[in-house]
Parts: structure tokens; C-alpha cells; sequence
């Protein structure tokens, strides 16, 4: 009797190419994801600073207005995205200060300083742009009365935005913003090197995903 050949092994030689193949995978993948254009996806900042310290993460800011309603738009996208980013990525809020005297930046720097952000800042936004509570360029008195609503001391709170440090806060967001070439808001700005650019909301998550990427290869 002839003996069969034992078609439950596979030839060395395919073995080997199955096994080659499933190695491409990754780079495959990789390759299908469009590289990043300088002068359209992002803009190099050539002396850009970082806004917070230099502590090994990788810093990602936004600049935005609470006037702006793109910015209500994209708040919850990017918090979404914020939450998948892991423990060497910081991304954080910077409001565009429209005068030295804008009370919404200075509220924005004062509930933080009371612990009282978490309460204020989506609030903020839907009181302007969905229940009409807030107008988009509310007196300080109009912010603080809102605020105390939302169960933020108002005397800290009035305290906080008349003091010093927080207009100091307000002059070093407005110099970032200029320094960085922020033009429009929303803005991203990646470890103070790049201004993300992008043609919506999915695509400028995309391109600061990209540009997270290229900086945690080269921060220790």
C-alpha cells in the first residue's frame, strides 16, 4: 500500500511565508495611515515654548473660548480623547484671553485655583451656547453669581479673580496664544513645537495623535 502524504503539516518553505507575512502586518497597518503634511496638518513653532513644566510628558493644549462655539462643539471630543491618552501625555485648557480685563479667562483661572473647575467648566459652556444663562461676554459679577450656583464659593471665587496671580495667568495665556501663532480657536498646540492645523474635528484629533506619537519617541 502507498502511503499517504500527511497534508496536516504544512511545507517548511509556506510555513515560513505565513509566518513572514503576519510579521508585515503591523507595518502594513502603519503605512495605511496618511503621513503628516508640515504646512497642512500642522505648523512648526520655531521657538515655541511649553506652557506648563517640563516634566518628561508630552504637553498638549488647547486654546479655546468659552465664546466659541466650535469650541462647545469639540469640548466633549477631546475629552474622549484625553481619557485614551496614557500616564506620559498631558493635555490641558488654556482660554483665549480677548483683553486683559476678559472675565472668563480670569474665571477660568480662579475656579481652578478654588478646586472649583470640574463643577464650571462644561457649565460654562452650555449656560452660553444651549441654556442662554451666560452671555458670551459676561461681566465678572454675571460669571460669579453663575458659578456660586454651580456650588463654587463666590468670595474665594471673586477674591481669586481679583488677585494677582490669576492676571498674570490671564497675560501668560494671551503671550502663549500670540507666541504660538494661534490664529482661531479651537487650537491645539503639541509640546509647544506644533500648532495642529486640520480640516475637522476627527481630523485634528488625528494629526495630534500622530504628533503625540513623534514626541514620546524622543522624550525620556
Amino acid at each position: 500500500m502507498t502511503a499517504r502524504p500527511d497534508r496536516s503539516l504544512l511545507p517548511a518553505w509556506l510555513l515560513a511565508l505565513a509566518l513572514a507575512t503576519l510579521a508585515l502586518v503591523p507595518d502594513a497597518a502603519r503605512a495605511a495611515e496618511p503621513a503628516l503634511v508640515p504646512g497642512v496638518d500642522y505648523a512648526e513653532i520655531h521657538g515655541g515654548q511649553r506652557m506648563g513644566p517640563n516634566d518628561g510628558k508630552v504637553e498638549v493644549v488647547e486654546v479655546f473660548g468659552y465664546w466659541c462655539h466650535h469650541c462647545a462643539d469639540f469640548a466633549p471630543m477631546l475629552e474622549k480623547w484625553k481619557h485614551k491618552q496614557g500616564r506620559r501625555v498631558r493635555v490641558s485648557y488654556l482660554p483665549l484671553p480677548r483683553s486683559p480685563n476678559d472675565a472668563l479667562a480670569a474665571a477660568f483661572f480662579a475656579s481652578q485655583a478654588v478646586d472649583g473647575l470640574a463643577r464650571t467648566h462644561d457649565a460654562t459652556f452650555r449656560a452660553i451656547h444651549d441654556e442662554g444663562l451666560l452671555p458670551r461676554n459676561p461681566t465678572a459679577d454675571e460669571v460669579v453669581t453663575f458659578y456660586a450656583s454651580k456650588g463654587v464659593d463666590a468670595t474665594r471665587l471673586r477674591g481669586a479673580m481679583a488677585s494677582q496671580a490669576v492676571a498674570d495667568q490671564v497675560s501668560a495665556a494671551r503671550e502663549f496664544s500670540i507666541d504660538s501663532g494661534v490664529e482661531g480657536t479651537p487650537t491645539l498646540i503639541v509640546n509647544g513645537r506644533y500648532r495642529v492645523i486640520g480640516r475637522s474635528f476627527e481630523d485634528v484629533l488625528r494629526i495630534a495623535g500622530a504628533l503625540v506619537k513623534r514626541e514620546l519617541a524622543t522624550t525620556r
